[in-house]
């Protein structure tokens, strides 16, 4: 028995046996979230792109920067955000919102998306926690840059429909 040993009382099979039952629970939850990552429920881009006619260059850099990563088939994703499960999380968010508005698949016709500016305006397009911890930093509009674009979207989408947004979609999830 060495010094340490002699010191503890504790025999070094009983302290295994103490620090057993976590490494397994360690063990089992790297096994979970390793097998977890095999579920292929990610952000997809189909390759539609039949955008609105903007009105403004200006309109669609605003857009770009503030919905076009849950309302186009343009998303891009961080890194860290393929990662299951947030990545359930994050593919689930930008169905919603594509569901609800969809830049990328526009067709002529109908009575425009006013609920697409009026998200703006309201401040809940794009939500707050898209531009937490500084991500998605040029999403953050200014008071002006969120009645240009609000302003923007009602002349652009006017006789357009983008998904179901026209029908009270509310602009989407994000």
């Amino acid at each position: 028995m060495t010094e340490t040993e002699a010191e503890s009382g504790t025999p070094p099979a009983s302290r295994a046996r103490r620090w057993r039952p976590l490494l397994l629970g360690l063990g089992g939850f790297a096994a979970l979230f390793l097998l977890i990552q095999l579920v292929p429920y990610r952000v997809s881009n189909p390759s539609t792109n039949h955008e609105p006619t903007w009105d403004s260059p200006q309109t669609r850099k605003l857009a770009v920067a503030a919905c076009f990563d849950c309302h186009s088939n343009q998303s891009k994703p961080y890194t860290w955000e393929k990662i299951a499960p947030l990545s359930w999380w994050i593919t689930n968010h930008v169905d919603e919102g594509r569901a609800a508005l969809n830049f990328s698949e526009c067709t002529k016709g109908g009575g425009g998306e006013s609920d697409a500016s009026e998200t703006v305006l309201r401040g809940s397009m794009p939500p707050s926690y898209y531009t937490w911890l500084g991500l998605h930093s040029n999403a953050k509009l200014s008071a002006q840059e969120k009645q240009t674009l609000a302003d923007g979207l009602n002349a652009t989408l006017r006789g357009w429909s983008c998904g179901r947004g026209g029908e009270g979609g509310g602009g989407g999830g994000g």
